[in-house]
């Protein structure tokens, strides 16, 4: 026997009655549109969050979206390299990959990380679908500098591929090593595969996971983070020179995915708990959302009307006064 009292918990169930209402037009809006989740930083290297974010992505999965994650695996990478004894350099933000260095990101991204992102998603049975970039050429890319050696940009995304995966109901789960029209492979920035695969598979968003709590105007100044902007905007603090410097892959990214027919681009902490769920379903979200057009931007100001059948339930509900 159990009693009441034992699942009592802090929020009232006025409160989670009222939050799981609020999610419906944002599930409605959800269900059967395409995600891109670009998963890196802490939310990916610690195991309780990682947890957390598999947990949230397969609610995601259930209520309707097709999800699609690209990952990377900077600390993994950095982590190999110091045990062969291979020097960790970067130029403006990209990793010099020699010829050695490209067969180490290989096996961390493809055969370690990949797998073990995909492990702990099929924890919940079986969803997820490992994918290398060299995988039926899903990414195809030429010398970016040759400077930077074995980096890579995009020429071409197979997004048949993935769009075939996503309407047999699994999630892809994908590694940025590109396949060369060279024959060899490619370091691909997971930032700009993100960008670039949810613009191929015309994704309704694209979600970038990061370390801090989305784009600032001032980053020294806390108070300055931003919710919503217009890719005019972001194009604007670009061409500035007001962007973080590592916050720069992320937002070009951004611009690219919009430009490319994505509705809109988020950027939100992977590190805060159950992140992608409060910036997906509720109103008030957790980062920084790009719109595409004004008339999203617009939308974004304004409370949202709910779905024809959201709105039948709320005339049978009934709010306390002052609520």
């Amino acid at each position: 026997m159990k009693y009441a009292r034992d699942r009592r918990t802090s929020i009232s169930h006025e409160e989670t009655a009222r939050l799981l209402f609020e999610a419906l037009p944002w599930i409605k809006n959800l269900t059967g549109k395409t995600v891109v989740i670009k998963y890196g930083g802490a939310a990916m290297v610690d195991e309780q969050l990682r947890a957390d974010v598999m947990g949230d992505i397969l609610l995601l999965k259930i209520i309707g979206a097709n999800i699609v994650i690209v990952h990377g695996g900077g600390a993994a990478i950095n982590e190999a390299l110091g045990h062969y004894n291979l020097p960790v350099s970067f130029v403006n933000g990209q990793r010099v990959t020699t010829p050695e260095i490209m067969d180490i990101v290989r096996e961390v991204l493809v055969g370690k990380v990949n797998q073990e992102l995909v492990a702990a998603l099929n924890q919940h049975g079986n969803v997820a679908v490992g994918v290398s970039g060299t995988d039926a050429g899903t990414i195809m890319a030429t010398a970016l500098d040759p400077a930077l050696g074995r980096v890579g940009k995009i020429v071409r995304v197979n997004a048949d591929y993935l769009e075939r995966l996503m309407a047999s109901e699994y999630i892809p789960v994908i590694a940025t090593v590109a396949q060369g029209e060279d024959g060899g492979f490619y370091n691909i920035n997971a930032d700009v595969a993100a960008g670039a695969i949810a613009a191929a598979v015309h994704a309704h968003k694209a979600i970038f996971l990061t370390d801090v709590d989305g784009l600032y105007e001032d980053f020294e100044d806390k108070d300055s983070l931003i919710s919503n902007l217009t890719i005019e905007e972001t194009e604007e603090m670009l061409a500035d020179g007001r962007v973080a410097k590592g916050m720069i892959p992320k937002l070009s990214s951004c611009v690219a995915a919009l430009k490319g027919g994505v509705f809109r681009a988020h950027i939100i902490n992977g590190t805060t708990p159950h992140a992608l769920l409060l910036e997906l379903l509720t109103d008030t979200g957790v980062g920084t959302v790009i719109h595409s057009t004004h008339e999203a931007y617009e939308y974004d100001q304004h409370p949202h009307p709910l779905g024809t059948f959201a709105s039948r339930l709320a005339e049978n509900i009934d709010i306390p006064e002052g609520a």
